[in-house]
């Protein structure tokens, strides 16, 4: 699963004391900064801190004629013989340093913050350069394509979840399920880092929460400066690794004989990796898809601005006072607006159904299997019904125990404002 930082990325906690003063004739020295167009704006950031905004033309253009090393008022002088138009540099400048975009400010530095961690430090871009190829999309295409003439030959292929059950021993089912399952999920995610790396985003792979699931997540912020073939491959990328190792293993099912432990743990590798593919239709949770629709409708925080939406609707559906500060899709421009109504729907009624599953099956199933399996602890159970307990506490338990945890982490990480 990917993870990106909004383009309207919160700048670094500053007061006006903490700078040196701005006159007219001040230079200000900036941070190697990249520059992309995006329809009517430009998305202008620093790749070594992850901090990316979106910025009119006359902005970008302001960025250009600072790093150029004219002062302030030459700066304003030549917008306005650009433009027509006033333009507030000195605004600007502060509002570029409590960004952290600026480097030093006449013959003052300014103290730079750590830059949040990578993973794999060690791989360099040129290291995975592979990974953008043209070739590699032709690649996934013809093994998935091969994968569904076999199974259009053969659907008795076709796995169901009876294919999991592969032993009688159910310990050993649900801890190779695990090992196996999370395996799958760490390489799904270090196709996102890989991608994103090679175009020379750092990349960090940690766990997440989405609503009731437990998820790993790749933060690949600053992608946002890549070109769209860049930015489409590294978010598509863990879907396109799961349908591959998919196909592989039909292909090597279709060559097996049914009845035997090869047939029968291959059907199960096989619906393991075509599992979490589904998932990746709950745009609602920020999946990788979401960030695919995010940027092919040009919206800078789909999810941000479609919450914001949903509380507005029902503020103003309840006659709430609050629903008079006003519809904040207003403020978007039409094509934003536009897919930011649509989606805040999607968003409402997906987290809906979700949280109503988890209330209604999920959470009383996993209630009833670990009480269960705590029953089952005890000599008078034996060593085989001992296992199959404590395989359930270990598994099952571990998983919502990792995910309470990994919530209140990432709560009180974004309340501190820590990367």
């Amino acid at each position: 699963m990917t993870d990106t930082t909004p383009h309207d990325a919160t700048p670094h906690d500053t007061t006006p004391d903490d700078h040196p003063r701005i006159d007219p004739a001040t230079r200000v020295h900036l941070h190697d900064l990249a520059v992309r167009r995006d329809r009517d704006e430009w998305i202008v950031g620093r790749m070594a801190t992850r901090t990316f905004v979106a910025m009119p033309a006359a902005g970008a253009r302001a960025v250009e004629l600072l790093g150029e090393g004219l002062t302030v008022s030459r700066t304003a002088q030549s917008l306005r013989a650009e433009t027509g138009e006033e333009f507030d540099v000195t605004d600007f400048v502060r509002d570029l340093t409590a960004l952290g975009f600026v480097a030093r400010i006449g013959d003052r530095t300014l103290p730079d913050p750590a830059p949040p961690r990578a993973s794999l430090p060690r791989l360099r871009p040129h290291h995975v350069r592979f990974a953008l190829h043209p070739v590699f999309p032709v690649l996934v295409g013809a093994l998935l394509t091969a994968a569904v003439v076999v199974l259009l030959r053969r659907p008795d292929l076709l796995p169901d979840y009876r294919d999991l059950l592969w032993s009688p021993h159910g310990s050993l089912v649900l801890l190779c399920g695990a090992a196996a399952g999370w395996t799958l999920l760490l390489a799904h995610e270090l196709a996102h880092l890989v991608t994103a790396r090679a175009v020379g985003v750092p990349g960090r792979i940690r766990l997440g929460t989405r609503l009731q699931f437990l998820v790993m997540q790749t933060d690949i912020s600053g992608i946002e400066l890549a070109p769209r073939r860049h930015r489409m491959t590294a978010y598509l990328s863990g879907i396109a690794l799961n349908l591959s190792v998919a196909s592989a293993l039909l292909l090597v099912l279709a060559a097996t004989d049914p009845g035997t432990t090869a047939h029968r743990l291959l059907a199960a590798g096989l619906l393991l990796a075509l599992m979490p593919v589904p998932f990746q239709f709950m745009v609602f949770t920020r999946t990788d898809l979401y960030f695919v629709l995010q940027d092919l409708t040009g919206c800078r925080n789909l999810y941000g601005d479609g919450l914001a939406y949903a509380r507005y609707a029902f503020r103003r559906l309840v006659r709430s006072p609050l629903a008079a500060a006003g519809d904040p899709s207003t403020r978007l421009p039409p094509h934003e607006r536009r897919a930011v109504r649509l989606y805040s729907v999607v968003l409402v009624v997906g987290t809906a159904a979700c949280l109503a599953f988890m209330a209604a099956v999920t959470l009383p199933v996993d209630i009833a299997l670990l009480v269960r399996a705590a029953r089952g602890l005890g000599p008078e159970h034996g060593l085989a019904g001992n296992a199959d307990s404590l395989a359930v506490l270990v598994v099952l338990g571990g998983v919502n125990v990792l995910w309470v945890v990994t919530w209140w982490r990432n709560r009180r990480a974004r309340r501190g404002g820590k990367p």
